[in-house]
């Protein structure tokens, strides 16, 4: 997999920004398939960055109702990702 495809977009919380202040840890929503060693090598070779850790987590999609009708939400799994100390990702620093 291309890793564009891994790492489908940043996620940016106040949680996921409590992260990056203190424990210099950046939070993407990435691809249902993806395993840790592709995000991991993903995050390196897109951001020229060191990965100490990643930690996935799958959200399951919710039921949202419209009226009388129901849907449901697609699944979803994000990835924690740690980095080495000192490392930043420049993409968020101006968040």
């Amino acid at each position: 997999m291309d890793p564009r495809e891994i790492l489908i977009r940043p996620l940016i919380t106040e949680k996921s920004h409590r992260l990056m202040e203190k424990h210099n840890q950046y939070t993407f929503e990435v691809h249902p398939d993806a395993n840790k060693i592709q995000i991991r090598k993903a995050v390196e070779q897109l951001f020229k960055v060191r990965v100490v850790a990643v930690n996935t987590v799958r959200i399951p999609g919710k039921v949202r109702r419209v009226g009388r009708f129901t849907g449901r939400l697609p699944d979803r799994k994000k990835a924690i990702v740690t980095l080495a100390e000192g490392e930043r990702i420049q993409a968020f620093e101006g968040i």
